[in-house]
């Protein structure tokens, strides 16, 4: 015999009704059942789970284990059968936007405006270094949206099953200490760095290796790549370690400057994602357009603040961002 979910709701039935009279009405049993349904239980488990006594039953400390474990499981269990249901019947999943995406700002905008367009919503979020395992995520349902990133025009991760919109496409900048020696130039070329240390966030996608394609058809290898979190990047190239890579709307931040780098060797597109079974495909185009309008307000902020060239925005879509800083 294994333990099966109808025993542990018997046992919530019985803690709840606080006698065994009582749950057996409310379990539509006769009471000889249900006694006898909860000894076979209790032998499974290895103990008495009630004190019985004439004023009921009371959960022992085993009781209580089981009964905590108990609230836990068959919430969860319900949860997940009423999202398979809609999971399958084409509706969103739950009653609210659970948001996935890479490293950077927009996550935060997107979530921002959201938000204040649906008071009382619930917006939730979770963040990787990975694109495949935000997208897997999407595909299994347990996220609405995928907010993520790739290098030029390379796929998405599971680009078979979920359906990927652009929100647009810029230019990776290079960050440069402010007392750089290319640091007034209006945009930097590549090969100008040629002897330089590089600092980047990490990623699963092909970004790295289109960075040093790029500086192989600038003529050089790079000395050193550090591969670390955000504020680590910006602190060395504010102490002058190393030069980064960034987005075109990456915020005003002192000690740096941002440029564009020459003939834009490399390019980024920003994706929103969702899974076409699982969405409704108004609510999806709503999504969407928060996320190019917080794009929008980002590229804004950026462009106002920095002397260099404004990043270039997708013709009714808002702009994207590189996948670093």
């Amino acid at each position: 015999m294994e333990l099966e979910l109808r025993h542990l709701r018997t046992i919530r039935a019985i803690a709840e009704a606080g006698s065994l009279t009582k749950a057996a009405a409310a379990l539509g049993l006769a009471q000889p059942a249900l006694s006898a349904q909860l000894k076979r239980v209790e032998r499974m488990l290895g103990g008495r789970l009630f004190e019985r006594s004439r004023h009921g039953v009371r959960p022992t400390a085993l009781g209580e284990l089981v009964l905590h474990r108990t609230r836990v499981v068959l919430p969860a269990v319900s949860e997940l059968q009423e999202e398979a249901v809609r999971f399958a019947h084409g509706r969103r999943p739950v009653p609210g936007f659970r948001l996935g995406g890479t490293h950077g700002p927009l996550l935060g905008g997107l979530v921002d405006r959201l938000a204040t367009a649906h008071p009382g919503v619930p917006v939730t979020t979770q963040a990787s270094w990975s694109e495949r395992e935000i997208a897997e995520c999407v595909g299994k349902g347990r996220l609405d949206f995928a907010l993520i990133g790739t290098c030029g025009e390379s796929a998405p991760p599971a680009a078979d099953r979920l359906a990927w919109r652009e929100v647009g496409t810029d230019p990776v900048f290079v960050m440069l200490v402010h007392d750089h020696p290319l640091a007034a130039r209006q945009e930097v070329a590549l090969a100008d760095l040629a002897h330089a240390s590089w600092v980047d966030v990490p990623g699963d996608g092909c970004f790295a290796d289109c960075f040093a394609a790029a500086c192989a058809r600038a003529g050089f290898t790079p000395a050193s790549v550090y591969e670390t979190d955000t504020a680590s990047c910006v602190h060395l190239v504010q102490v002058g370690r190393a030069v980064g890579l960034c987005r075109a709307t990456f915020p005003p931040t002192p000690g740096i400057v941002t440029r564009p780098l020459a003939g834009a060797p490399l390019r980024w597109r920003h994706l929103l994602g969702w899974h076409p079974d699982a969405q409704d495909q108004e609510a999806a185009q709503a999504v969407l357009g928060h996320t190019r309008a917080a794009y929008a307000e980002a590229a804004a902020r950026a462009a106002s603040a920095a002397p260099s060239p404004a990043p270039s925005a997708a013709a009714s879509k808002g702009a994207a961002v590189a996948p670093h800083p």
